[in-house]
């Protein structure tokens, strides 16, 4: 009888194929991976629900091949991408997977009309999403082990490398750290750029169902946790449809540096200055703090950071101070390209906030009044409100903001998912919103999206709370114009998705005296207390918190932060903080090592900055609200 069905499967599998894919996973085990630990399995399985999170299989089928460039070919032990080209398997029926290959031609050869073609001798890269009820028991036992986050409601990816022998039978392997490291950059960056896909639908016979796509390639950074991290926490990956269109490396450039497709000449290393004619508004001399308009300004021809009134100021600053700190401007600056957000389509580069508020159709009005100086002259917390949320947002079109609606839509195969959603970056998000890529609104979301990311990505205690329906209480230091941005506060509650609460009191001297004391409830999931007050003199009256946050801190500026630092140490409560520069940071850093306090968070970009990036006074240092991250006590 056994032999009977054999035969008779066979015949079926000729007949009509098996079917897209190579069946479900093997038996092979990461625990057997010579070189990771824990933290490593740990970021893979995050890294892997986030890609199902974004469902690419809604659009994506095997026929759509994407070409992956991760870091330099340099970076890898073969010198060249391990696994370049990729597709996703399971759209159109079949076990749901992601599978890498060697090269295009080998995809080619393997994406057949209906079934996946076994290719003697083509090996393959695959993360298979299975039911736990159907996985090997050491994966099984591994999953328990380790409490690895779980991709929708049921299901854990698989990861082998697999190869069709000569006689057409499938061999398995465990995969090495290097392939899992490359692994890890594509499934973060497929993650936020698939969704970006236009649709072309003058390709292709009339006839076809197949789903055609305009030619597309994107560049963006990912952030390797620590435990990845070879000398540089940001890699840049470049993925392209249909593939063939990589970038060209540009010579010199550094492992994490975004490649570019036209190479610069090589500057003049000796000193100089270069003429800076960009047309933006009126600058301020680093050196004499005279101020001078962008055509008549120079600049540092070795970093080209620096602004200067004359090559006169230029030479004197060089001598005084600039030539200690160049080669580190210089490095800062080759990061611009990383922090760009090139996602969105609405301008991202502020010079004059009232005429990009302008621009955008949204100046003098809602929550964006407070982007501008032409209502400073109202503290805090006290502009006037009228209307509703469309109002609140500055009558932004239906698509360009998120509405106060439950994500009730989150579903994944006709079941609902319960619990916080887990975000990696703002392509998620506006995804999940379905926001359009031409709303600004990300500038104002940076501060909650922010604050939900440390408490459900960085602060395992707090995401544990979460997750177990129970509340937790974060103190916010120091507000100032996110006191007129509650409305987006609410976003939270949204994102926690029918589980958990978040009480947040903010504390800070910005707090107006008439609504100190005072209690709302943004939504029915996230609650706000206002205080007034430094923070050393009012935590002894307010309930302990879970974690502590300081957005775009400056701890630099003011020196009350002096009590409040000393007495985040005694607490030994996880607090974290943003600021807008890497040299930010770097003052940052000194100050909290001046109050005894150890960063234990590295300072990393935050993938919920904003997009827009300011334009300094004296400097083009790249400059974002909320752009760097980092944290003590955790």
């Amino acid at each position: 009888m056994d032999m009977h069905l054999k035969n008779l499967f066979a015949r079926f599998q000729e007949q009509f194929g098996s079917g897209p894919g190579l069946g479900p996973g093997s038996g092979t085990c990461l625990m057997k991976v010579e070189g990771i630990g824990p933290p490593f399995i740990k970021s893979l399985y995050r890294a892997a629900a986030a890609l199902y999170r974004t469902d690419p299989w809604k659009r994506l089928r095997p026929a759509h091949h994407f070409g992956i460039r991760v870091g330099k070919d340099s970076d890898w032990s073969s010198k060249k991408q391990p696994f370049p080209c990729i597709q996703f398997i399971g759209g159109d029926g079949g076990d749901l997977g992601l599978y890498m290959f060697r090269s295009e031609k080998d995809a080619r050869k393997m994406t057949g009309s209906r079934e996946t073609i076994r290719v003697p001798n083509v090996e393959l890269l695959r993360v298979t999403y299975e039911l736990e009820s159907l996985m090997f028991p050491s994966n099984k036992r591994m999953i328990r082990l380790l409490s690895l986050e779980i991709s929708g409601t049921n299901r854990f990816p698989v990861i082998d490398v697999a190869r069709c022998s000569s006689s057409g039978e499938l061999e398995f392997r465990n995969p090495t750290q290097e392939h899992l490291r490359f692994l890890y950059g594509v499934m973060k960056a497929i993650s936020l750029v698939h969704p970006l896909l236009q649709q072309d639908d003058g390709v292709g016979p009339k006839w076809s169902r197949e789903v055609y796509f305009e030619p597309f390639i994107e560049t963006v950074d990912v952030q390797w946790p620590p435990e990845m991290a070879k000398g540089s926490d940001l890699v840049a990956v470049t993925v392209s449809h249909p593939p063939g269109q990589g970038y060209e490396e540009k010579a010199g450039s550094t492992a994490s540096s975004t490649p570019t497709k036209n190479l610069e000449p090589n500057k003049e290393e000796s000193f100089g200055d270069i003429k800076v004619s960009s047309g933006v508004g009126s600058r301020v001399c680093e050196m004499c703090e005279k101020e001078v308009h962008g055509e008549q300004s120079v600049c540092c021809n070795k970093c080209w950071a620096v602004i200067y009134c004359s090559a006169l100021c230029q030479k004197q600053h060089w001598k005084e101070t600039h030539k200690t700190v160049c080669g580190l401007y210089k490095a800062m600056m080759e990061r611009e390209e990383e922090l760009a957000m090139k996602i969105f389509v609405f301008p991202c580069l502020v010079d004059q906030p009232c005429k990009w508020l302008e621009s955008l159709e949204i100046h003098h009005k809602g929550m964006w009044r407070r982007k501008c100086g032409c209502y400073s002259h109202c503290p805090y917390g006290l502009l006037p409100v009228k209307g509703g949320l469309w109002d609140t947002w500055g009558g932004l079109e239906d698509d360009e903001y998120p509405r106060d609606l439950p994500l009730h839509d989150h579903i994944r195969d006709g079941l609902g998912i319960s619990g916080p959603i887990l975000l990696s970056g703002w392509s998620e998000y506006y995804n999940l919103r379905n926001l359009s890529m031409s709303s600004p609104v990300a500038d104002i979301l940076s501060h909650p999206l922010t604050v939900y990311y440390i408490l459900t990505a960085l602060i395992i205690s707090s995401k544990n709370l979460l997750l177990k329906g129970k509340e937790v209480i974060l103190h916010y230091l120091g507000p100032e114009g996110e006191l007129d941005w509650m409305p987006a506060f609410a976003e939270i509650g949204h994102l926690l998705n029918g589980m958990g609460n978040i009480q947040i009191v903010i504390v800070g001297p910005g707090v107006p005296a008439n609504l100190s004391g005072t209690t709302s409830g943004i939504s029915s999931r996230v609650r706000v207390n206002l205080v007034r007050g430094l923070y050393q003199e009012e935590a002894t009256y307010l309930t302990s918190p879970h974690a502590i946050v300081a957005l775009n801190c400056a701890l630099e500026k003011y020196a009350s932060w002096g009590g409040a630092l000393d007495l985040i140490k005694s607490m030994g409560v996880p607090a974290f903080f943003t600021d807008q520069s890497e040299i930010s940071c770097a003052n940052a850093k000194q100050v909290l090592r001046s109050a005894g306090l150890h960063i234990t968070q590295p300072v990393t970009p935050n993938p919920f900055r904003s997009p827009v990036r300011n334009q300094g006074s004296s400097s083009n240092l790249p400059s974002y609200s909320n752009g760097f991250v980092f944290g003590v006590n955790t």
